[in-house]
């Protein structure tokens, strides 16, 4: 059985040894040229390659072939010792035993589609894959374009439910967990914030507050003084007052609907004046 290579720039779980060696190698030809010298030499001499594709050549994943000849082009190193070395390995990664990857990332309770954009950059950081790859996979199935990506992981659009099913399976390997757990996030986006719940606890401790806060403030808010004339008067009021509250404790019910009736149906004057008023303080 054939063993397919692995993908240039894929990031392999552990390293092989033949990966150290190409990476020394290529630090060594460096020494102490830029990556900027490095990428002006290279293409200059019909080999144009970016200062970033160079410096992630050090980063520990396997870089290019592309890559490789070119840092050893920029470098004037010998570009067969690259090339081997290269293919030495590649094949060293093809033939590694890749232990069992870590479960994806499932996100919380999102509410908002800046919540929902970082989950699904986070899925595609963990997966390690570019936009260009996740777009090229057969799990898109034509839904992941690199538009819809940007519009996705930038929150500038809510995706849709299949588009987040091909986006699981190409980054999250079809996890059931973070496919629910997205299209949860959609649903809760969409039905918008809950109102506020009202709780009557809250609704006395405000009253309680505010009563609080008026008998404060009663002392300030005191009537003036009045004179003996004024005091006088004050003093017979309330005195007829509740000579009238006796007086109608001592009526029956039927009594006092009849004179409730009674003050509500006529405007005749009679020796009980404000009666009305006093039945209706009274009942209050």
């Amino acid at each position: 059985m054939t063993t397919s290579a692995r993908p240039a720039g894929a990031r392999p779980s552990a390293e092989t040894q033949e990966l150290a060696a190409l990476r020394g190698w290529l630090r060594g030809v460096k020494r102490r040229m830029t990556f900027e010298g490095l990428a002006r030499r290279a293409s200059g001499k019909k080999l144009p390659i970016s200062e970033c594709t160079l410096r992630r050549a050090l980063d520990g994943r396997l870089p290019t072939r592309y890559a490789v000849l070119a840092f050893a082009r920029g470098a004037g190193a010998d570009e067969k010792t690259a090339e081997r070395m290269w293919a030495a390995a590649s094949e060293a990664g093809a033939n590694l035993v890749v232990p069992r990857a870590r479960p994806p990332h499932v996100p919380g309770r999102i509410t908002t589609q800046a919540g929902l954009a970082r989950a699904l950059t986070r899925l595609k950081s963990d997966a390690r894959l570019s936009l260009r790859q996740i777009a090229a996979a057969p799990e898109a199935a034509g839904l992941l374009t690199r538009s819809s990506l940007h519009n996705a992981l930038t929150g500038r659009r809510l995706p849709s439910e299949q588009w987040l099913a091909a986006f699981t399976a190409s980054c999250a390997a079809g996890n059931v967990a973070v496919l629910v757990a997205l299209i949860d996030t959609r649903h809760r986006i969409l039905a918008g914030p809950r109102p506020p719940a009202v709780y009557p606890c809250e609704i006395v401790e405000l009253a309680d507050s505010r009563r609080q806060r008026d008998e404060a403030a009663r002392p300030w808010l005191a009537e003036p003084e009045l004179d003996w004339y004024d005091q006088q008067l004050r003093d017979e009021e309330e005195a007829e007052f509740q000579r009238q509250i006796a007086w109608v404790d001592d009526l029956t019910k039927d009594e006092l609907d009849e004179l409730a009736h009674e003050a509500q149906t006529t405007a005749q004057q009679n020796d009980r004046p404000s009666l009305a008023d006093l039945l209706n303080r009274y009942r209050a």
